[in-house]
This record gives structure tokens, C-alpha cells and sequence, in this order.
């Protein structure tokens, strides 16, 4: 074993380091020199923390029936435009149908969460294989999402490209799935208007917004767009990735912020929370879930971000870039309203 090179910090500092030398320890996890806090690297690169390695299997798989049975409603939709022609299908073909729909959520889901892990792995850092959270009465698409644990990153740049990994995987997978079901959409025109009886819209995302426009236009009145269940799927993983990069408290969007601008990421997390009940009181009511589990999550971590190391070093234009790019799909994803109820299509 070789000793560590000395510490970075000669007699004549350089310009963009502080005056006082910052306290530093020497990482052989990361064969450098560091600063702040550190948490316990991974010993070797295949250690990992969290279940055994069946509990995410059984998660996943549970997750894929519930995700398949929510993609049945989905692609009855499709087959009936949205309950208008009457259509004669085997249940056992409906089921099928539904694989149109979990498949391709699942595929973004977990490359979005794949994408933290393997950052982590890169990083040393303690993760865990992505939990899935089957939810068949607690939402229209039959999860909650996914999850995966994590220590926290030992320094600001690792920070910011775990943070980053997750929403630019899912959002690379997402883009083709998003294109396939728009062009596999159709548009159908109403006669008159049509009772959907208690039926939910689904707000368009500015990408499926500008897809939709590539292969179909304007829509004149009295037309209905019929999404194919893969669109869904798409549908579904921009609400995601919008609702990750929020730049508040521990999600993606948090942990990015956080790694550009330090400790002024609270009142960013301020902020955020601010907008998020705006939009819940006065754009539409399906943003007050989220809000109070943004909130509950602030008061049970604290308005202020965990410390990292090397705050004294400068993030890169890479990153910046990289961050930017994050705004760019933050606003693809992103739809003022995403769930709202509809009673009648086509005017009344």
C-alpha cells in the first residue's frame, strides 16, 4: 500500500480556494483527497445494501401484474375509442392487450431507477436494487413507482450525477416509447357529443403535446385523439420524471440543486412547495397529493440538504450543461394539469 500524495493545499493556494484551508481526509475509497463528511464506501464493487436479492424480484413481478391489469382499461380504450364503438374481445386477449401498457412503463421506470443505482456503483456508493411498489386500488396504472436506497454521495460532483443518472436513463427510453405510441394513436370524429359517465382526462405533457402535433396537426372541434396504451405508458413516465426534478428537499431535481448552488438549495425547496400548493388551489386539485408528500417529506428530513464534500470545488460546464439539460425535461414532462375528471367529449 502507497502512501497518499499530500493534501492539496500548498503555500501559495490557488486563487478559487478559500483563504483558510478547508479540512480535509484522505478517501481510498475514492483515491483522493476529499472534503466534508463521508459516508462508508463500498468494500468491494459488488456489495450492495438494502433486501435479498428475491424480495425485488417479487416486488417486480407483483408490480408487472398490477401494472398489466390497470394497462387493461387502457387498451380497451384504444380498441373501443374510448367507449364509442362496441367491441367484442376475449378477456384473455384484453389481458394481453394490457402488456402494451406495463412493459413500456416498466422499461421507463426502471431505467430511471437503474440509472441511480449504477451512478451509485460507479461512485462506490451503498445501493440497493430498485424496490417496486405494486399499488392495484391506489392508482390508475398500478404503482407507486420505485424506489432504491442509497447512502449519500461523498462529494458535490457525485451528488449531481446520481441525482442526474435516474431522470436522463428514463427520459433516453421514454423518447422512442413516446414517438411509438403517438404514431400508433388515432383520432376519430364525434357526430355529437359523447357521455364518458365520471371519466378522468389525462393532461398532455409538452412532448406528447408537440408529437401529437407532428402526426396529426391541429385537431378541428368535435375530434377525440385516441391514445395508444404504449402513449400511456409515456404519459406515465413524464408525470414521473416532472415529478423528480422538482428542485425540492431529496428528490432528483433536489439533489442537483443542491450540488450547484450548497446550502441555498433550502430556500429553492421553499420555493418549490410554494409553486406546488399555488398549483394545487388554483390550476387543479391532482397536484395536492404530491404536495402534502412533498411537504410530510420536508418535515421529516429537514428543510436543509445533507452536507457533501468538495463544495469548494467548481461543479464543471459539463454539469451546468447537464443541469440545463434537466430543465429542458422537466419541461417536456411537465403538464399543469395531470388528472382531471371529464363527463362529456365533443362540446355539449
Amino acid at each position: 500500500m502507497t502512501n497518499p500524495p499530500s493534501p492539496p493545499f500548498g503555500t501559495d493556494p490557488a486563487p478559487d480556494l478559500p483563504s483558510t484551508p478547508t479540512p480535509t481526509r484522505w478517501s481510498a475509497g475514492d483515491n483522493a483527497w476529499v472534503t466534508g463528511p463521508l459516508t462508508p464506501a463500498a468494500t468491494t464493487p459488488d456489495e450492495r445494501v438494502g433486501s435479498r436479492g428475491w424480495v425485488h424480484l417479487l416486488l417486480l413481478l407483483a408490480t408487472f401484474v398490477t401494472m398489466t391489469l390497470a394497462g387493461q382499461q387502457f387498451f380497451l380504450n384504444y380498441i373501443s375509442a374510448v367507449g364509442i364503438r362496441r367491441v367484442n374481445v376475449p378477456a384473455a386477449a384484453i389481458l394481453v392487450g394490457g402488456l402494451w401498457f406495463s412493459i413500456p412503463a416498466l422499461l421507463i421506470l426502471g431505467s430511471h431507477e437503474l440509472g441511480h443505482y449504477f451512478a451509485c456503483r460507479y461512485y462506490r456508493i451503498p445501493a440497493s436494487l430498485p424496490y417496486f411498489v405494486p399499488a392495484p386500488a391506489l392508482s390508475i396504472v398500478g404503482t407507486l413507482g420505485a424506489v432504491i436506497r442509497m447512502a449519500l454521495p461523498r462529494t458535490r460532483r457525485a451528488l449531481f450525477d446520481v441525482g442526474i443518472a435516474g431522470p436522463i436513463a428514463g427520459f433516453v427510453v421514454l423518447v422512442p416509447l413516446a414517438v411509438y405510441g403517438v404514431a400508433h394513436s388515432y383520432v376519430v370524429q364525434l357526430p355529437r357529443a359523447v357521455s364518458l359517465q365520471g371519466g378522468l382526462e389525462l393532461g398532455d405533457p409538452l412532448l406528447l403535446t408537440l408529437l401529437q402535433r407532428l402526426y396529426f396537426g391541429d385537431l378541428p372541434d368535435r375530434t377525440l385523439f385516441v391514445m395508444h396504451p404504449t402513449g400511456f405508458a409515456a404519459w406515465f413516465g413524464l408525470l414521473a420524471t416532472a415529478l423528480n426534478l422538482f428542485p425540492a428537499g431529496q428528490l432528483d431535481g433536489g439533489h442537483i440543486v443542491h450540488a450547484i448552488v450548497g446550502r441555498a438549495s433550502r430556500y429553492v425547496t421553499i420555493v418549490s412547495i410554494l409553486v406546488l400548493l399555488a398549483l394545487a388551489v388554483f390550476v387543479s386539485s391532482s397536484w395536492a397529493v404530491w404536495t402534502v408528500l412533498l411537504v410530510l417529506m420536508t418535515y421529516a428530513f429537514g428543510l436543509d440538504h445533507p452536507d457533501v464534500g468538495e463544495q469548494h470545488l467548481p461543479i464543471g460546464r459539463t454539469r451546468l450543461a447537464l443541469a440545463l439539460f434537466a430543465v429542458v425535461m422537466f419541461a417536456l414532462s411537465f403538464t399543469p394539469v395531470p388528472i382531471s375528471p371529464i363527463d362529456f367529449v365533443g362540446g355539449r
